[in-house]
């Protein structure tokens, strides 16, 4: 059965946020590479074995534990029916949203590199965001089997 154009939006609009949000990571670790001091080992620790960690609990957490999931699913369609990713206001919010989290990881590598702290925290943080991003995207799917979902979105 066919989805709304409404749903089908919002779906596409989770799908990508998450790409964008990886790709302005990917970003992030190639001019860390350029730029921060410390060798290949140090930022390669620092910038993705950590941040996967942090990526991988955030992703599987709200799947696996029902205590995280309802919550977050009641989110996702909370936002769904609100007309996030349906409109271009709520897509230039989000466009918004991830460039000020872009702008924080480069200022945090720019000021590394001038001598400043080493930006591992925001490297974890924005991979857990990712992760969490990639959780909804994931609900979307399941919340569309949903028997009483599906009554409200299929045409």
């Amino acid at each position: 059965m066919p989805h709304t154009p409404a749903w089908r939006n919002f779906k596409r609009t989770q799908d990508l946020t998450v790409v964008t949000a990886a790709l302005i990571y990917a970003g992030a670790v190639v001019n860390a590479f350029e730029r921060l001091p410390g060798g290949a080992e140090l930022i390669t620790q620092r910038t993705l074995i950590w941040p996967a960690v942090f990526l991988s609990l955030s992703f599987t957490s709200p799947l696996l534990i029902g205590a995280v999931r309802r919550p977050l699913a009641r989110y996702v369609w909370i936002s769904f029916q609100a007309g996030f990713g349906q409109n271009v206001r709520s897509i230039l919010s989000g466009v918004l949203l991830l460039g000020g989290a872009a702008a924080l990881i480069y200022w945090q590598i720019s000021n590394a590199a001038s001598g400043g702290r080493y930006p591992a925290g925001v490297f974890s943080g924005y991979a857990a965001g990712i992760g969490i991003l990639a959780a909804q995207a994931t609900l979307v799917r399941v919340l569309e089997k949903h028997p009483d979902v599906k009554k409200q979105i299929e045409l």
